[in-house]
């Protein structure tokens, strides 16, 4: 469930929202007047999302271009290449 809080709470509460922020790993979502303003994360989860973020961009780019040709590897020829790149072999 989301944690809607005013953004008062921000000056008035920090200690609490920071805490809440780090034991649960989700964000606190802070109103203004009633409308969404901002949202507090703590730096782990953020760097998670980024992380998340990252893999999914680069998935995205794998199907795009995968449509774009027929070559397909094995799995054995993609470990064997990995394992060269790293100076070693099967």
């Amino acid at each position: 469930m989301d944690m809607i809080r005013p953004v008062s709470d921000l000056r008035n509460n920090f200690a609490d929202i920071s805490r809440i922020v780090h034991e649960t790993g989700e964000p606190v979502f802070l109103t203004k007047n009633g409308y969404g303003n901002m949202v507090v994360l703590s730096m782990e989860a953020y760097q998670n999302k980024q992380f998340d973020s990252e893999i999914y961009d680069r998935l995205l780019e794998a199907e795009c271009e995968a449509k774009l040709t027929n070559k397909r590897y094995s799995s054995k020829e993609v470990l064997a290449s990995m394992l060269e790149k790293l100076g070693e072999t099967i």
